[in-house]
């Protein structure tokens, strides 16, 4: 992950570790001038069947079983976003329970063992900061979860003791962003909060319900706005919480609370799940679409996470007000996609460009197809 943005703070700048993504140096896509789409027709399973075939026709290496970055096909994602990639996999294969689909779930675990030195969380150079390595924590317990495999729980345990070693801050509370410790964001507490409810879910060890109820409160009182449910991005030691709106901020807060809701029953975390998506959905992005994250750069699967989490309070909290905004949303992107290759992209409004585009980019929408579909 790069560093994005800087802020100034007492007369000096001071970098702010956001976790959202920088720009990568490829060719810009080439926008066509057709007029956006946003009526019918309304998106199908089988849409949502072209729109996975289509993303991995386009980002799919099935030699490396991981995702190109680029249409040009030239070279891996980023690390962290392969892992948001295989919790789509797994989302279309709980939608279709198509063995082949969990074939490729399995297959996505071995392309990331080859790449990323067998999941060696000690290894400094392809694990370098501890939010990259905890998306991969929360997608290998979920797929121990769907499959039974032990050794992807064995993988998803070491990784999150790794993490927890070397991220918490046992003086002062929550879990820094970086090996350097240069702040606390919300990439790293909240997606903390979920693995450690997944692991505690699998094994029933309370030593993970006990972290993630302290994180929760640590990411609640410095990260999230008990007054509009609006997420922090970051907390740089005693300053105030940087507030920049990122929907997997707002997504993995609702995450954490719905993973906490689920187990305690307690009201006030399905309420503050709730605030989150109501910040989110009336805040954030123009007419109820969600915000065009995502300039060339890894900030364009942002969305995928959200959807991820918006579709469990949905589903687990019983919030319906909430999935008419969702199919919209779906609705929208799908008919603005580039009907040429059935790609999406991160501005759900427009159309599609037609020339190189990103898997980042092109994640969100896919995404979101599967988990409502499976909704229904």
């Amino acid at each position: 992950m790069k560093k994005l943005s800087y802020i100034l703070l007492t007369g000096l700048f001071i970098t702010a570790i956001s976790c959202s993504k920088g720009t990568e140096n490829k060719p810009q896509p080439v926008k066509p001038d057709d007029k956006p789409q946003t009526t019918n027709p309304v998106f199908t399973a089988a849409d949502a069947a072209k729109a996975y075939t289509a993303f991995n026709r386009y980002y799919y290496n099935p030699s490396k079983k991981l995702y190109y970055s680029t249409t040009l096909q030239e070279g891996l994602g980023a690390i962290w976003t392969q892992a948001i990639y295989w919790d789509m996999a797994m989302n279309v294969y709980e939608r279709t329970k198509d063995p082949a689909q969990l074939a490729m779930v399995n297959d996505m675990y071995q392309g990331g063992f080859n790449q990323y030195d067998g999941y060696n969380w000690d290894n400094t150079t392809t694990w370098f900061i501890y939010d990259d390595m905890m998306w991969w924590v929360m997608a290998l317990a979920r797929a121990n979860q769907l499959t039974g495999k032990p050794e992807y729980l064995q993988k998803a345990i070491a990784g999150f003791n790794r993490v927890w070693a070397g991220s918490y801050d046992s003086v002062d509370g929550g879990m820094f962003w970086d090996f350097q410790h240069s702040g606390k964001n919300a990439c790293i507490n909240y997606p903390t909060v979920i693995a450690a409810m997944r692991l505690y879910k699998i094994t029933g060890d309370a030593s993970y319900l006990d972290k993630a109820k302290l994180i929760y409160g640590w990411a609640k009182a410095n990260l999230f706005d008990v007054t509009n449910g609006r997420v922090a991005d970051h907390k740089i030691g005693n300053n105030p919480p940087g507030y920049e709106d990122y929907t997997y901020n707002q997504g993995t807060a609702i995450g954490a609370a719905m993973a906490l809701y689920n187990q305690t029953k307690d009201a006030a975390y399905l309420g503050d799940a709730k605030l989150a998506a109501d910040y989110t959905k009336t805040k954030m992005g123009t007419n109820g679409i969600l915000p065009a994250e995502g300039d060339f750069n890894e900030q364009g699967v942002l969305k995928a996470i959200f959807a991820q989490y918006i579709m469990q309070l949905i589903t687990d909290g019983g919030q319906t007000q909430y999935k008419d905004w969702v199919k919209t949303n779906i609705n929208t992107g799908w008919n603005n996609r580039d009907k040429d290759r059935d790609l999406t992209w991160r501005n759900y409004a427009l159309p599609a460009p037609r020339g190189v585009m990103q898997s980042y980019e092109s994640s969100s929408v896919v995404t979101f197809m599967q988990l409502y579909l499976t909704t229904k």
